[in-house]
């Protein structure tokens, strides 16, 4: 290994020869490698892969595109988690400008999900797609992507009378929609509604888009465990 996983084993985990890491194949299996050789240059691996990566959290996200700073978080954060597929949106609130950013090119996203699958010790990383208007992807594309069936959906709303104390029995994953920090608007929300999307809230405090990602995977991934 060269270059940033390189420096990484060396001054992050600070392994040196004879030392064994836990390495695994990007789509691949999973296992330990023993250092055979270290320096910031270049780092030499004996590599036994016998494992497999995590299972998959059962929870999905679609989510309203964060500006640039936060979606390199939020990316990070949805493949450490174990979520496989992300669908990112257009809605009213979101600056037109977040797609132009260049975090949205396929290497660019590709990297983020790669320290986070190192931070989750995964080699699967999450099916990341762009729909850049609302209704074309609600009416066209959701169903496609989220078939409905034995998955609930969710939405996370600002002012829900509800809290996620419990998912329909049956249950058996769960997609979660999350607006901007602004909130979805009343046509979105009720679209989304009229879609199947049940309505709940995080509590009285809002929470960044970075925040309230983990913490409604974490939510879903419990009420489907008691489901």
């Amino acid at each position: 290994m060269r270059g940033r996983r390189a420096r990484h084993v060396v001054e992050v985990l600070r392994a040196a020869p004879g030392d064994r890491i836990a390495v695994g194949l990007i789509r691949g299996r999973t296992g330990e490698a023993e250092v055979l050789q270290a320096s910031t240059d270049l780092v030499l691996l004996s590599v036994n892969l016998g494992g497999e990566p995590p299972p998959p959290s059962p929870v999905g996200l679609v989510l309203a595109l964060p500006r640039p700073k936060i979606l390199r978080k939020v990316l990070q954060a949805v493949a450490a988690m174990g979520v496989k597929r992300l669908a990112l949106v257009g809605t009213y609130r979101v600056e037109k400008s977040y797609f132009a950013s260049p975090l949205l090119a396929s290497d660019a996203i590709d990297a983020e999900l790669r320290l986070g699958l190192e931070q989750g010790k995964d080699t699967v990383p999450p099916q990341v797609t762009l729909h850049r208007y609302f209704k074309p992807f609600v009416e066209d594309e959701l169903d496609a992507l989220f078939p409905p069936g034995r998955r609930a959906r969710l939405l996370a709303h600002p002012g829900a009378p509800d809290l996620l104390d419990s998912m329909d029995a049956g249950a058996e994953g769960a997609v979660v929609a999350i607006g901007p920090e602004g909130g979805f608007t009343t046509y979105e929300s009720t679209t989304l509604v009229s879609r199947g999307f049940h309505p709940f809230s995080f509590g009285p405090r809002p929470l960044r888009v970075d925040v309230a990602v983990p913490f409604a995977v974490a939510q879903a991934e419990m009420s489907l465990r008691r489901a």
